[in-house]
């Protein structure tokens, strides 16, 4: 019997189909649970802060210091009534990683001194805001809401040597009489004006303090009793945002707290606070 002829080209293309599909289904690289459009795509998450704890508010300013802003605790002569006044009061708090601050409050011979330390660490939970940013736009609803003035050329020229005069508050002796102060200016009248503050010493933004900061000072209008003089100084590390808030009241009336004084110390406090942060 004949045989039937070997056609070649046949064989060929059957061999050549089989190594296609075997070779599509081996290389194909994907799996029944890739979604077309999705390789190589990822969502992109902001930055945590660098700070993840806060300190603890009472420890955080040391006697020294203390006997600077509140001369009163040196006039304290019971030894267990000192140490309860240098150890302040814990603000309350719900939530001791996220807020925290601490309250003192000393009377001297000549005044009553308020010292308040706050420190806030800011979280965003919004994945498309870092923590940073979001501490940002805290602070400026911070400063926004103090009202600061426009600054004026003479206020901008003065901002380096108010920072320098930091250094030399600790040689004023801390139990003298505050003496008026050219900060509240004289009405008709003849009463001090509660808005004024000295040239240069007006509330202002701060340079060279964490990563942004302000100062505000005011000066309260208690009719017949002795003004009070509030400092404050809040500044912005990285994603924790610590306000200082400086009250001095004196014991005379028509004793006017000095400005300057206050703002040193205030200021001098918040660059310990800042060091200790990054430290």
């Amino acid at each position: 019997m004949q045989r039937k002829a070997y056609v070649p080209g046949t064989a060929a293309l059957l061999v050549a189909l089989l190594a296609g599909c075997t070779s599509g289904s081996a290389d194909s690289g994907t799996t029944d649970d890739a979604n077309p459009g999705e390789a190589g795509t990822a969502t992109a998450v902001a930055q945590p802060g660098k700070y993840r704890t806060l300190p603890e508010p009472c420890g955080a300013v040391g006697h020294g210091t203390l006997d600077s802003l509140l001369p009163g605790l040196q006039q304290i002569t019971d030894p267990e009534q000192r140490e309860a006044a240098y150890a302040g009061d814990a603000t309350l708090t719900y939530d001791t990683d996220r807020k925290v601050g601490c309250r003192w409050k000393v009377e001297s011979t000549d005044a009553t001194d308020h010292l308040l330390v706050d420190f806030e660490r800011v979280v965003s939970y919004d994945n498309a805001v870092s923590d940073d940013s979001q501490a940002r736009t805290i602070f400026a609803t911070k400063e926004t809401a103090a009202d600061l003035p426009e600054p004026t050329a003479s206020a901008t020229a003065s901002e380096s040597a108010s920072s320098d005069s930091t250094a030399s508050d600790s040689a004023t002796p801390s139990g003298t009489p505050s003496a008026p102060s050219s900060s509240a200016s004289t009405s008709d009248s003849g009463s001090p004006s509660a808005t004024a503050s000295p040239t240069g010493l007006e509330p202002r933004a701060l340079s060279g303090l964490g990563d942004e900061a302000f100062l505000d000072d005011a000066l309260s209008s208690s009719g017949s009793t002795a003004q009070q003089r509030t400092v404050t100084v809040v500044f912005r590390t990285s994603n924790v945002i610590v306000t200082i808030e400086y009250e001095e009241q004196p014991a005379t009336v028509g004793v006017v707290p000095d400005s300057q004084k206050m703002q040193d110390r205030a200021r001098k406090l918040a660059a310990q606070l800042a060091d200790s942060l990054n430290g």
